[in-house]
Order: structure tokens, then C-alpha cells, then sequence
């Protein structure tokens, strides 16, 4: 008996070396041949890559230029921020010359109508 499973022990390994060598002999062979449905695969498989790399290159360029819009866009706002606080600034040093020249102007009249008053006076007297 033990004679009988040695036979089927080495008559199962000897099958199954026997099958991977077939296995092996087959995916050689399945490598080397210039297969025509297994060319057209493989041009399928590379057509879809480089479409696949051509549209991540898209999408790239496109978000670049979004960043870029972007970048434009705040650049645009602070120049305008800058440029409206400038204008207020000026506005509020033009409205403060302003009401200094009519301080003074108001001054320069009150004097001259006291001058006039005291010149007035002082006619009146002699």
C-alpha cells in the first residue's frame, strides 16, 4: 500500500510539472507571436493612454490658467482697493485744505468788519 501512494504522489507532481511546463511553453509562445487581435489590443490600450495623458495635460493647462485668471483677479482688486483708499485719502486732505481756507477766509472777513467798525467808530469821534 504505501507503494501506491508513492505512485500517485509522483504521478500528481509529475502532472503538475507537467502542466506548468505547458502553462509556461504557452505564455511563451502567447509573447512571442505577432498575434493580430493581441497587436490591435495592445494599439487600443495605447491609444487610450495617450488620449488619457492628453486630456490630463488638458486639464492641467486648464487649471493653470484658472490660477493665473485668479492671481489676475485679486491683483485687479488690491490695485483697486489701493487705488480707492488713495482717493478717499486725497478726498478727506482736499476736504480738510478746504475747510482751512474757509476758516481762514471767515477769519480775514470778521477782521476786516471789526477794522471797518473800529474805523467807523473812530470817524464818528472826530
Amino acid at each position: 500500500m504505501k507503494n501506491a501512494r508513492n505512485n500517485e504522489l509522483s504521478d500528481r507532481r509529475g502532472a503538475a510539472k507537467e502542466a506548468k511546463a505547458a502553462l509556461l511553453n504557452a505564455f511563451r509562445a502567447a509573447k512571442d507571436s505577432n498575434d493580430p487581435a493581441k497587436l490591435a489590443k495592445q494599439a487600443e490600450r495605447q491609444a487610450v493612454a495617450a488620449a488619457r495623458e492628453k486630456r490630463h495635460a488638458e486639464q492641467q493647462r486648464a487649471k493653470l490658467e484658472e490660477r493665473e485668471r485668479l492671481q489676475a483677479e485679486a491683483v485687479e482688486r488690491q490695485a483697486a482697493a489701493e487705488a480707492a483708499a488713495k482717493a478717499e485719502i486725497e478726498a478727506r486732505e482736499t476736504a480738510e485744505r478746504d475747510r482751512i481756507a474757509r476758516e481762514i477766509e471767515d477769519e480775514a472777513a470778521r477782521k476786516a468788519e471789526r477794522d471797518r467798525r473800529y474805523a467807523s467808530r473812530k470817524a464818528r469821534q472826530a
